[in-house]
């Protein structure tokens, strides 16, 4: 049977040509790349190149790349690095307790960690969403206090596909810190900077814009796997004068951020499929919205009002289609498909629950809605002909 996999958002399958790099990395390269000898300066060489072309990418400069394992560990280190180095992690002995934005819908590696802060003394506000999943920019506006020192909001979501106003966003963010009365504890712990702002945005670097100035964001969170890349190996932007502490500690790699030796041939796998996604990221999105559109078109004929699309249809990713069918049991419709031979999922793979998706819950309906969820994340590889199978297996199932 010929696999059809659809399940890109939870993680993709490497592309050829940066397997051909990595393999090639992993018998040349296998040098400590903090060594002296001739071995250790090629892999420093290797090491530095891949952090050049990745910088360019996101139009940083080289010492602003931070090598990690992955958007867990990065998401980890922006947040907690970020009070780390003002509080020691436990804010309970200030005066006046520090606060931090982000939204119901993030990442779970993302909310565990507010989550952790909070019993460490620190003010969480969690924003809530539209029935489209978009963050309204005027309760944004309305949360930002003088103690808000830290900002984090997903570039687009990684079940619903969601794309948030993240430039409009970091416009709010810099009008308040210009316009702040009350300065005392933003000169305190950041320097006279106000709030840090960051974004995961794993999700994003083959389909949208991720240029860091454009974005106005301080921190920004790279993961291999979702850009046809290896897994294991990701990184965090982290704009220069952007106070910072480690949270794995060793031999000071990366700058003192991250330390262990680096994955020379994984990091120049991850500059590969960065060049990739730059060079075809235009004409894939526009291929992939076509497939999408017409997917949604021929499952909306199917389904009827008995389904229900989670997330604005325009305003996501052009992979990702997500929706739930009433009266239709999802987990059992994947295991199906997968049968079947295609390869979909129900809600992020990072979670282990039975209580459906957190991420659906707050787009608000019936709690069928989170239950009864299904999302569809189209690849490099899918075709039309992927998407009239599809269609024709979901009609056989559906009627029985």
């Amino acid at each position: 049977m010929m696999r059809v996999y659809l399940d890109n958002a939870s993680t993709t399958q490497i592309d050829p040509r940066v397997l051909k790099e990595i393999v090639f990395h992993l018998k040349n390269t296998f040098g400590n790349a903090g060594s002296i000898h001739k071995e250790g300066v090629e892999a420093k060489k290797v090491l530095a190149e891949s952090r050049k072309k990745i910088a360019e990418f996101f139009g940083a400069h080289s010492d602003e790349i931070v090598f990690t394992s992955g958007g867990t560990e990065s998401n980890n280190l922006a947040i907690l690095g970020i009070f780390k180095s003002r509080f020691g992690l436990s804010a309970d002995y200030l005066d006046s307790k520090p606060h931090v934005i982000t939204t119901e819908i993030e990442h779970s590696s993302t909310l565990e960690c507010f989550k952790q802060l909070e019993k460490e003394g620190v003010d969480v506000t969690y924003l809530s969403v539209n029935e489209e999943g978009i963050v309204n920019l005027s309760e944004f506006k309305k949360a930002l206090r003088p103690e808000t020192v830290l900002v984090s909001i997903q570039y687009a979501n990684n079940e619903i596909g969601v794309v948030q106003p993240i430039r409009e966003i970091s416009k709010a963010l810099r009008h308040f810190r210009n316009n702040s009365s009350a300065k005392s504890l933003q000169l305190k712990v950041v320097e006279n900077r106000g709030a840090i702002f960051h974004t995961d945005a794993s999700q994003t670097p083959a389909y949208l814009d991720c240029n860091v100035e454009r974005l106005g964001v301080d921190l920004l969170t790279i993961d291999g796997q979702k850009i046809y890349g290896p897994k294991g190996v990701g990184a965090l932007y982290v704009k220069r004068g952007t106070l910072i502490s480690p949270i794995i500690l060793g031999g000071g790699q990366e700058g003192s951020l991250r330390s262990g030796t680096e994955n020379v041939p994984m990091i120049a796998g991850l500059a590969k499929a960065f060049e990739i996604c730059g060079n075809e990221r235009e004409k894939e999105s526009k291929r992939l919205t076509k497939l999408r559109n017409y997917f949604y078109s021929e499952l909306f004929k199917m389904t009827g009002t008995k389904m229900i699309l989670n997330g604005d249809l325009k305003n996501r990713l052009p992979n990702n289609l997500n929706f739930s069918i009433k009266g239709v049991d999802t987990e059992f419709l994947t295991l199906q498909l997968d049968a079947k031979g295609f390869a979909v999922s129900t809600k992020s793979a990072c979670l282990d629950s039975g209580a459906g998706s957190y991420v659906i819950r707050a787009l608000g309906g019936g709690s069928w809605r989170s239950k009864n969820s299904l999302r569809i994340t189209f690849g490099r590889w899918t075709t039309m002909a992927d998407c009239s199978k599809l269609i024709l297996v979901l009609k056989k199932i559906l009627k029985k």
